[in-house]
């Protein structure tokens, strides 16, 4: 063994002892550090080492050279990208999924898929599916939706005596996916699937809304040769509108489709009393995708993958090895996903769970959603600003009163940046921001500094 690689081994608890302390001090300093830094000058790469020289030496190199650089993302005041942050439990939870570093794959090593099927048991209930649903981890909505929808491929090849797993997507011919206000996530799925970003259709929305409208959506399957995949919205990005999932499934009996919905960070409005009438219908879907590391506030990555067709999804993602097990009725993850290599995801939201249970996490849906709601007020108060959808959920889509054009929001993102983090987009052709609320520390405080900072980078680019 090398001889600082032996020496580390050795005095391994005062390493990782160094590690708690640095990441303590990361954490415990979340509110005084800038949101994002200012913008510096990339490091020119430094050469790979040639000697050792410990772990000691890595964390010190790591704190002086990155660690200034990295982004509080981690904090209650980055309101981008729907990001959330890591409860304590999901913490401890994840450093133990390193520590104890398992494939958990296949039945020959069956403790981390029997912990993974628990904490999915425990997350179909949270979003109140029934035990037809069987449920994956996976990377991100990303993957969540990729892998939901090459289980609707397989089922459109079932619909057409054919296999695209086995005879390839040509098999299918034409193929129309059809949506209202599809996540760019979607597309890319298409892509990678082969089904291609063409066959994705876009269907009217409500007036004012992101939602779908069901007529015209009864009208374009009509329209469709065929069977068909839906892909429907349980909270857009932009404004977290909600297509109405039952009158979707009501098309059942007309239409031969396959519901896919994305519920990245909208199905946990189902922990919310007074919001869980927006997520109603999500288990009327063939598959489905919730993000892990917005809402439930677990570290990146995580997402998990719903569906009704777990026979199909083993059709498409079958591995055979002698050194796998076999597909059986109960089959081994590694037979489900894209992944042969899968981290013990499911720790940390087990360990989230676990710690905190329903009412903890409904309490995080619920102050996030009241600070949003806070966000939008005192913004929608200052005639700086037009709120250009009402805050239905924990988004808040603005923009500038005068001149909102790309290059003022950009510099009004950048003039805020110390004190909150927000994204660009476009809503209804007009440049906009997105604050987003998932993030477990976040309260009414940050909710009145991030307000004033807008503010007064407002008053700056005037």
């Amino acid at each position: 063994m090398d001889r600082m690689l032996a020496a580390d081994l050795a005095r391994l608890p005062d390493l990782l002892d160094a590690t708690r302390r640095a990441a303590a001090e990361a954490l415990a300093t979340l509110d005084e550090r800038a949101v994002v830094p200012p913008a510096t000058r990339p490091h020119d790469p430094e050469p790979l080492p040639e000697h050792a020289a410990g772990a000691d030496a890595a964390l010190a190199a790591f704190r002086d050279r990155w660690e200034p650089r990295l982004s509080a993302s981690a904090g209650p005041r980055y309101l981008g990208f729907v990001t959330g942050g890591a409860t304590p439990a999901a913490l401890a939870g994840d450093w133990l999924t390193a520590a104890h570093d398992q494939n958990s794959n296949s039945a020959l090593d069956g403790a981390g898929q029997d912990l993974e099927r628990e904490t999915v048991g425990w997350l179909r209930e949270l979003f109140r599916l029934t035990p037809a649903h069987t449920g994956t981890f996976v990377s991100g909505a990303t993957m969540s939706n990729t892998t939901g929808l090459a289980i609707a491929r397989e089922w459109l090849g079932e619909r057409l005596g054919v296999s695209p797993a086995d005879h390839g997507v040509a098999a299918l011919g034409k193929v129309r996916v059809l949506s209202g206000a599809p996540h760019s996530s979607i597309a890319k799925a298409l892509s990678v699937l082969g089904l291609g970003r063409d066959s994705l259709v876009r269907v009217p929305t409500l007036p004012g809304r992101e939602a779908v409208d069901p007529a015209a959506l009864d009208r374009a399957l009509a329209d469709t040769p065929g069977p068909a995949v839906v892909v429907a919205n349980a909270g857009t990005v932009n404004t977290v509108d909600f297509d109405d999932l039952p009158a979707i499934a009501a098309l059942r009996p007309r239409h031969d489709f396959w519901l896919h919905t994305d519920a990245a960070f909208g199905a946990f409005a189902a922990l919310s009393p007074d919001h869980a009438h927006l997520a109603e219908g999500l288990d009327a879907s063939d598959s489905l995708c919730v993000d892990l590391h917005k809402w439930l506030n677990v570290p990146y990555d995580s997402a998990v993958q719903f569906t009704r067709r777990r026979d199909l999804q083993a059709r498409v993602f079958q591995n055979s090895a002698a050194y796998l097990g076999p597909l059986g009725d109960t089959p081994d993850l590694v037979h489900l996903t894209p992944e042969n290599s899968h981290r013990l995801r499911a720790l940390a939201a087990w360990f989230t769970l676990r710690a905190y249970g329903r009412q903890g996490h409904r309490e995080i849906v619920e102050r996030d959603i009241a600070c949003a709601r806070a966000l939008g007020a005192a913004l929608e108060q200052d005639p700086a600003f037009t709120l250009l959808a009402p805050v239905r959920l924990n988004v808040v889509c603005f923009t500038l009163s005068e001149a909102p054009t790309a290059a003022r929001l950009a510099a009004l993102r950048e003039a805020a940046a110390a004190e909150v983090f927000v994204t660009p987009t476009v809503y209804g052709g007009t440049p906009a921001l997105r604050a987003a609320f998932s993030n477990w520390r976040t309260t009414q405080a940050d909710v009145r500094r991030a307000a004033e900072a807008l503010r007064k980078a407002a008053r700056e680019i005037a």
